[in-house]
């Protein structure tokens, strides 16, 4: 039985030499089994070759020279007129080569699968992760830092902070009594409040302005420690600055001042949110502040914003004001007007 079948009965004449040095005889050459047998004239087998180890030494010439891999010294020559040998070989030689494993391309496909390994390391899991260790050490003054430089930013557009001294020591004594001391008040806001890193917050003059009784603007305050809780501030930031600049945070203390001023754009532009009911009807509760009159504020319906409404721990209790009626006069004229 031979390599291919249709090679069973193939022979064919030609020159062997065991050494450089050596007499070339003429021998029988013929395809077995996954070998090229050579044999003298009187059949006698002389060598073996191993057809996924025979090679040839000279291209396309002729006549044909080929010899066991590794080994040129021992040479087989076939005439140009034993082509349907030279043919037969040159197949099977083909079909071996093309059964062999491509250690060439499997290491690039192990490289290829590595760099990608390493891609989506850097690309999904570093930048999670470096934030995540920047929100563990950066302390609470520069977090505070950070809420500062984002305010100083965002009065180009919101108009410069309230300082009316009595609005201001009126907006003191509600912090006091909420339990936030760094509140801001801005002419302009464009929404509500804002909660900045550093535990600021935010809020428009309207908050005040608007409303007949503090508890309103409370309500608004106290939304927005609700979202502090919900999701650290300065995580939001690193997540719109982008790796490097939590990189430059995490090594050297600072944010650029073109982040700073991009994102203090986004917080302008940037949809606003409502946190979670039960964990908002818990800082009214624990701050004794009636939940309906913000609700009613955010609703005047009562639709959207119904659950607040059944769930004011508030309800059927008596609760001492939340300011004297000239202190929230005086907060309610913390921008001068």
């Amino acid at each position: 039985m031979t390599a291919l079948p249709k090679y069973d009965r193939l022979e064919a004449t030609g020159l062997w030499r065991p050494d450089p040095d050596g007499q070339r005889r003429e021998v029988i050459v013929s395809i077995g089994d996954a070998t090229l047998m050579i044999t003298d004239m009187n059949d006698r087998a002389i060598t073996h070759w191993s057809l996924a180890a025979v090679a040839r030494s000279n291209g396309t010439s002729s006549p044909a020279i080929y010899h066991p891999d590794g080994d040129e010294g021992e040479t087989l020559e076939l005439p140009a007129n034993e082509s349907e040998m030279i043919d037969a070989i040159e197949t099977l030689r083909s079909a071996i080569a093309k059964s062999r494993p491509r250690p060439g391309r499997l290491r690039w496909l192990g490289v290829a699968l590595s760099v990608a390994a390493v891609a989506g390391l850097v690309l999904f899991w570093l930048p999670a992760a470096m934030r995540d260790n920047t929100l563990r050490v950066v302390p609470q003054v520069k977090r505070e830092a950070i809420g500062v430089a984002l305010i100083e930013r965002m009065q180009r557009v919101t108009g410069p902070m309230c300082n009316d001294p009595a609005g201001l020591r009126a907006l003191r004594r509600l912090g006091t009594r909420l339990e936030t001391q760094k509140l801001a008040v801005v002419p302009a806001l464009g929404r509500p409040g804002l909660h900045l890193p550093g535990g600021v917050i935010v809020l428009d003059r309207t908050v005040f302005e608007d409303w007949e009784e503090p508890d309103v603007a409370a309500g608004y305050i106290l939304s927005e420690l609700a979202l502090q809780v919900e999701r650290d501030p300065l995580a939001e930031l690193l997540d719109v600055v982008g790796p490097w600049e939590n990189f430059r945070l995490l090594t050297t203390g600072e944010i650029s001042d073109t982040a700073l001023d991009a994102y203090a754009e986004h917080l302008m532009t940037a949809p606003s949110f409502i946190p979670d009911t039960g964990n908002l009807l818990a800082l009214f509760e624990a701050s004794d502040v009636r939940a309906t009159p913000f609700a009613r504020a955010r609703d005047i319906t009562g639709e959207s914003v119904l659950a607040l409404i059944e769930g004011d721990p508030m309800q059927n209790r008596q609760t001492e004001p939340l300011l004297p009626d000239s202190t929230w006069l005086r907060l309610q004229g913390i921008c001068g007007g």
